[in-house]
Protein backbone atom coordinates (compact mmCIF):
# COMPACT_ATOMS: atom_id res chain seq x y z
CA UNK A 1 0.00 0.00 0.00
CA UNK A 2 1.39 3.56 -0.89
CA UNK A 3 1.33 5.07 2.64
CA UNK A 4 0.25 8.04 0.89
CA UNK A 5 -3.25 6.89 -0.08
CA UNK A 6 -6.68 8.49 1.09
CA UNK A 7 -9.67 6.47 3.42
CA UNK A 8 -6.58 4.07 4.60
CA UNK A 9 -7.86 1.51 7.03
CA UNK A 10 -5.25 0.76 10.06
CA UNK A 11 -5.10 -2.68 11.22
CA UNK A 12 -3.39 -2.91 14.75
CA UNK A 13 -2.21 -5.91 15.78
CA UNK A 14 -1.75 -6.74 12.13
CA UNK A 15 0.01 -9.67 12.34
CA UNK A 16 -2.09 -11.23 15.01
CA UNK A 17 -4.70 -13.84 14.68
CA UNK A 18 -6.95 -11.31 14.02
CA UNK A 19 -5.38 -8.72 12.74
CA UNK A 20 -4.02 -10.49 9.85
CA UNK A 21 -6.73 -12.20 9.06
CA UNK A 22 -8.34 -8.26 9.01
CA UNK A 23 -5.77 -6.76 6.56
CA UNK A 24 -6.04 -10.00 4.15
CA UNK A 25 -9.72 -9.56 4.10
CA UNK A 26 -10.12 -5.31 3.20
CA UNK A 27 -6.77 -5.85 0.54
CA UNK A 28 -9.11 -8.59 -0.87
CA UNK A 29 -11.90 -6.12 -1.27
CA UNK A 30 -9.69 -3.38 -2.84
CA UNK A 31 -9.68 -1.44 0.31
CA UNK A 32 -6.15 0.71 1.15
CA UNK A 33 -5.03 -1.45 4.33
CA UNK A 34 -2.57 -0.36 6.43
CA UNK A 35 -0.88 -3.28 8.86
CA UNK A 36 -0.33 -1.78 11.87
CA UNK A 37 3.00 -3.92 13.41
CA UNK A 38 6.70 -3.10 14.93
CA UNK A 39 7.72 -4.50 11.62
CA UNK A 40 5.34 -2.22 9.25
CA UNK A 41 6.23 0.93 8.05
CA UNK A 42 5.82 3.25 9.71
CA UNK A 43 5.79 0.73 12.61
CA UNK A 44 3.30 0.71 15.18
CA UNK A 45 3.95 -0.36 18.95
CA UNK A 46 1.56 -0.08 21.62
CA UNK A 47 4.27 1.02 23.75
CA UNK A 48 5.76 3.72 21.65
CA UNK A 49 3.06 6.38 21.06
CA UNK A 50 5.42 8.61 19.38
CA UNK A 51 4.76 6.42 16.60
CA UNK A 52 0.99 6.74 16.39
CA UNK A 53 0.44 9.81 14.32
CA UNK A 54 2.48 8.56 11.33
CA UNK A 55 0.21 5.31 11.60
CA UNK A 56 -3.04 7.68 11.40
CA UNK A 57 -2.18 9.69 8.49
CA UNK A 58 -4.93 9.92 6.10
CA UNK A 59 -7.06 7.15 8.19
CA UNK A 60 -10.81 6.78 7.43
CA UNK A 61 -10.81 3.87 10.25
CA UNK A 62 -8.98 2.03 12.42
CA UNK A 63 -9.06 -1.16 14.01
CA UNK A 64 -8.45 -1.42 17.80
CA UNK A 65 -6.62 -4.80 19.20
CA UNK A 66 -4.59 -4.15 21.96
CA UNK A 67 -2.33 -6.65 23.46
CA UNK A 68 -2.11 -8.30 25.13
CA UNK A 69 -5.43 -7.70 26.50
CA UNK A 70 -7.49 -4.88 27.15
CA UNK A 71 -7.87 -6.38 30.83
CA UNK A 72 -4.62 -5.10 31.45
CA UNK A 73 -3.53 -2.65 34.18
CA UNK A 74 -2.58 0.70 32.14
CA UNK A 75 -4.45 -0.32 28.61
CA UNK A 76 -7.48 2.02 29.21
CA UNK A 77 -4.87 5.30 29.66
CA UNK A 78 -3.26 3.79 26.18
CA UNK A 79 -6.96 3.71 24.58
CA UNK A 80 -7.77 7.06 25.58
CA UNK A 81 -4.51 8.79 24.37
CA UNK A 82 -5.05 6.74 20.77
CA UNK A 83 -8.74 7.62 20.34
CA UNK A 84 -7.36 11.15 21.33
CA UNK A 85 -4.94 11.19 18.79
CA UNK A 86 -7.58 9.21 16.11
CA UNK A 87 -9.86 12.01 17.11
CA UNK A 88 -7.30 14.53 16.64
CA UNK A 89 -6.08 13.45 12.97
CA UNK A 90 -9.58 12.82 11.64
CA UNK A 91 -10.44 9.52 11.73
CA UNK A 92 -14.29 8.67 11.39
CA UNK A 93 -14.60 5.03 12.57
CA UNK A 94 -13.45 2.72 15.25
CA UNK A 95 -13.80 -0.78 15.41
CA UNK A 96 -12.21 -2.51 19.13
CA UNK A 97 -11.65 -6.25 19.82
CA UNK A 98 -12.97 -6.24 23.29
CA UNK A 99 -13.51 -9.36 26.32
CA UNK A 100 -16.48 -10.74 26.57
CA UNK A 101 -17.19 -10.76 30.50
CA UNK A 102 -14.36 -8.77 31.19
CA UNK A 103 -15.05 -5.42 32.98
CA UNK A 104 -11.86 -3.31 32.42
CA UNK A 105 -12.04 -3.78 29.03
CA UNK A 106 -15.19 -2.54 29.34
CA UNK A 107 -14.01 0.20 30.53
CA UNK A 108 -12.00 0.82 27.85
CA UNK A 109 -15.36 0.23 25.18
CA UNK A 110 -16.56 3.31 26.67
CA UNK A 111 -13.76 5.92 25.95
CA UNK A 112 -14.31 4.65 22.22
CA UNK A 113 -17.87 4.91 22.66
CA UNK A 114 -17.92 8.61 24.02
CA UNK A 115 -15.34 9.50 21.33
CA UNK A 116 -17.98 11.06 19.27
CA UNK A 117 -16.72 8.99 15.93
CA UNK A 118 -18.56 5.97 14.65
CA UNK A 119 -18.09 3.17 16.51
CA UNK A 120 -18.36 -0.74 16.87
CA UNK A 121 -17.02 -3.14 20.06
CA UNK A 122 -17.12 -6.96 18.93
CA UNK A 123 -16.61 -9.31 22.18
CA UNK A 124 -15.13 -12.29 22.25
CA UNK A 125 -13.55 -14.54 24.71
CA UNK A 126 -11.86 -17.89 23.81
CA UNK A 127 -11.02 -18.70 20.31
CA UNK A 128 -10.96 -22.01 18.44
CA UNK A 129 -7.32 -20.90 17.41
CA UNK A 130 -5.70 -20.95 20.92
CA UNK A 131 -5.20 -24.72 19.77
CA UNK A 132 -3.54 -24.53 16.54
CA UNK A 133 -1.43 -20.97 16.30
CA UNK A 134 -1.83 -20.29 20.35
CA UNK A 135 -0.89 -20.98 23.96
CA UNK A 136 -2.26 -24.90 24.07
CA UNK A 137 -0.77 -25.93 20.56
CA UNK A 138 2.13 -27.63 22.23
CA UNK A 139 -0.71 -29.56 24.50
CA UNK A 140 -2.82 -31.17 21.86
CA UNK A 141 0.69 -31.93 19.74
CA UNK A 142 1.65 -33.60 23.72
CA UNK A 143 -1.58 -35.53 23.78
CA UNK A 144 -2.77 -33.53 26.97
CA UNK A 145 -4.77 -30.55 27.86
CA UNK A 146 -3.53 -29.77 30.87
CA UNK A 147 -5.25 -26.15 31.99
CA UNK A 148 -7.49 -25.14 35.33
CA UNK A 149 -10.55 -25.25 33.51
CA UNK A 150 -13.14 -27.94 35.60
CA UNK A 151 -16.07 -28.62 33.98
CA UNK A 152 -17.24 -24.68 32.76
CA UNK A 153 -19.07 -24.26 29.84
CA UNK A 154 -17.24 -22.03 26.99
CA UNK A 155 -18.64 -20.46 23.68
CA UNK A 156 -15.31 -20.97 21.75
CA UNK A 157 -15.10 -18.56 18.61
CA UNK A 158 -13.87 -19.06 15.33
CA UNK A 159 -10.94 -16.24 14.81
CA UNK A 160 -12.12 -16.28 11.03
CA UNK A 161 -15.95 -15.31 12.16
CA UNK A 162 -14.32 -12.90 14.82
CA UNK A 163 -12.58 -11.05 11.50
CA UNK A 164 -15.37 -11.15 9.45
CA UNK A 165 -17.45 -9.66 11.84
CA UNK A 166 -14.92 -6.50 12.35
CA UNK A 167 -14.04 -6.04 8.48
CA UNK A 168 -18.01 -5.68 7.87
CA UNK A 169 -18.14 -3.17 10.62
CA UNK A 170 -14.38 -1.39 9.16
CA UNK A 171 -15.35 -1.26 5.87
CA UNK A 172 -19.57 -1.38 5.36
CA UNK A 173 -22.07 1.20 7.06
CA UNK A 174 -24.60 -0.31 9.10
CA UNK A 175 -22.47 -1.21 12.36
CA UNK A 176 -22.22 1.61 14.12
CA UNK A 177 -22.79 1.81 17.68
CA UNK A 178 -23.18 -1.95 17.98
CA UNK A 179 -21.97 -4.26 20.04
CA UNK A 180 -21.63 -7.55 18.52
CA UNK A 181 -21.00 -10.27 21.48
CA UNK A 182 -19.78 -13.22 19.08
CA UNK A 183 -19.66 -17.09 19.95
CA UNK A 184 -19.20 -20.14 18.57
CA UNK A 185 -22.70 -22.41 17.82
CA UNK A 186 -22.49 -24.19 20.97
CA UNK A 187 -21.02 -24.48 24.82
CA UNK A 188 -18.07 -26.62 25.29
CA UNK A 189 -15.91 -27.72 28.13
CA UNK A 190 -12.28 -28.60 27.38
CA UNK A 191 -13.23 -32.27 28.19
CA UNK A 192 -15.61 -31.78 24.65
CA UNK A 193 -12.94 -29.89 22.97
CA UNK A 194 -10.80 -32.52 23.58
CA UNK A 195 -12.89 -35.48 22.19
CA UNK A 196 -13.51 -33.24 19.10
CA UNK A 197 -9.63 -32.55 18.76
CA UNK A 198 -8.91 -36.40 19.12
CA UNK A 199 -11.74 -37.44 16.11
CA UNK A 200 -10.39 -34.74 14.13
CA UNK A 201 -6.67 -35.81 14.46
CA UNK A 202 -7.41 -39.49 14.83
CA UNK A 203 -5.22 -39.77 18.31
CA UNK A 204 -6.08 -39.46 21.87
CA UNK A 205 -5.98 -36.21 23.16
CA UNK A 206 -7.46 -35.59 26.77
CA UNK A 207 -8.48 -32.80 29.03
CA UNK A 208 -6.53 -32.65 32.17
CA UNK A 209 -7.81 -30.00 35.24
CA UNK A 210 -5.16 -29.06 37.14
CA UNK A 211 -4.62 -26.08 39.93
CA UNK A 212 -4.57 -22.60 38.74
CA UNK A 213 -1.29 -21.83 40.61
CA UNK A 214 0.72 -25.07 39.26
CA UNK A 215 -0.64 -23.90 35.52
CA UNK A 216 0.38 -20.87 36.06
CA UNK A 217 4.19 -21.89 37.23
CA UNK A 218 4.37 -24.16 34.41
CA UNK A 219 3.36 -21.18 32.01
CA UNK A 220 6.24 -19.43 33.25
CA UNK A 221 9.09 -22.20 33.38
CA UNK A 222 7.84 -22.99 30.04
CA UNK A 223 9.70 -19.45 28.98
CA UNK A 224 6.60 -17.85 27.62
CA UNK A 225 6.63 -14.02 28.19
CA UNK A 226 5.51 -12.42 30.57
CA UNK A 227 2.19 -10.82 28.87
CA UNK A 228 1.23 -13.76 28.01
CA UNK A 229 1.67 -15.51 31.27
CA UNK A 230 -0.43 -12.53 32.92
CA UNK A 231 -3.08 -13.06 30.05
CA UNK A 232 -3.33 -16.99 30.81
CA UNK A 233 -3.40 -16.13 34.86
CA UNK A 234 -6.22 -13.16 34.39
CA UNK A 235 -8.48 -15.61 32.06
CA UNK A 236 -8.64 -18.60 33.52
CA UNK A 237 -8.98 -16.89 37.51
CA UNK A 238 -11.26 -14.12 36.54
CA UNK A 239 -13.25 -14.87 33.32
CA UNK A 240 -13.68 -18.23 32.74
CA UNK A 241 -16.04 -18.60 35.98
CA UNK A 242 -18.85 -19.19 33.69
CA UNK A 243 -20.29 -15.73 33.61
CA UNK A 244 -19.53 -16.29 29.59
CA UNK A 245 -21.47 -19.48 29.77
CA UNK A 246 -24.35 -18.49 27.47
CA UNK A 247 -24.78 -18.26 23.51
CA UNK A 248 -25.25 -15.23 21.62
CA UNK A 249 -26.84 -13.81 17.99
CA UNK A 250 -23.24 -11.38 17.14
CA UNK A 251 -22.15 -13.24 14.43
CA UNK A 252 -25.70 -13.73 12.67
CA UNK A 253 -26.20 -10.18 13.28
CA UNK A 254 -23.67 -8.87 11.90
CA UNK A 255 -23.00 -11.31 8.75
CA UNK A 256 -26.29 -12.78 8.59
CA UNK A 257 -25.42 -16.55 9.08
CA UNK A 258 -24.24 -18.96 11.56
CA UNK A 259 -20.91 -19.05 13.00
CA UNK A 260 -18.64 -22.00 12.47
CA UNK A 261 -18.29 -24.87 14.60
CA UNK A 262 -15.79 -26.17 16.27
CA UNK A 263 -15.98 -29.88 14.66
CA UNK A 264 -15.24 -28.15 11.49
CA UNK A 265 -12.72 -26.13 12.68
CA UNK A 266 -10.68 -29.38 14.17
CA UNK A 267 -11.40 -31.21 11.11
CA UNK A 268 -10.40 -28.85 8.54
CA UNK A 269 -7.25 -27.51 10.81
CA UNK A 270 -5.93 -31.16 10.96
CA UNK A 271 -5.85 -31.65 7.13
CA UNK A 272 -3.03 -28.77 7.52
CA UNK A 273 -1.12 -31.58 9.29
CA UNK A 274 -0.27 -28.75 11.73
CA UNK A 275 -1.05 -31.33 14.27
CA UNK A 276 1.08 -33.98 13.02
CA UNK A 277 3.50 -35.67 15.34
CA UNK A 278 6.46 -37.53 14.17
CA UNK A 279 6.48 -41.22 14.63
Amino acid sequence: MNNTDQNVILVTGGTGKTGRRIARNLQNMGRPTRVGSRASTPAFDWNNPANWKDCLDNVEAAYISYAPDLAMPGASDTIQAFVDLAVTKGVKRLVVLSGRGEEEAQTCEQIIINSGLEWTVVRASWFFQNFSEGAFIDMVLAGQITVPAGNTLEPFVDVDDISDVATVALAQDGHNGQIYEVTGPRLMSFTDIAADLSAAIGRDITYHDVPHDAFVNEVKESGAPRDVVWMLDYLFATVLDGRNSSLTDGVQRALGRKPRDFRDYAIEVAKTGVWRVAA
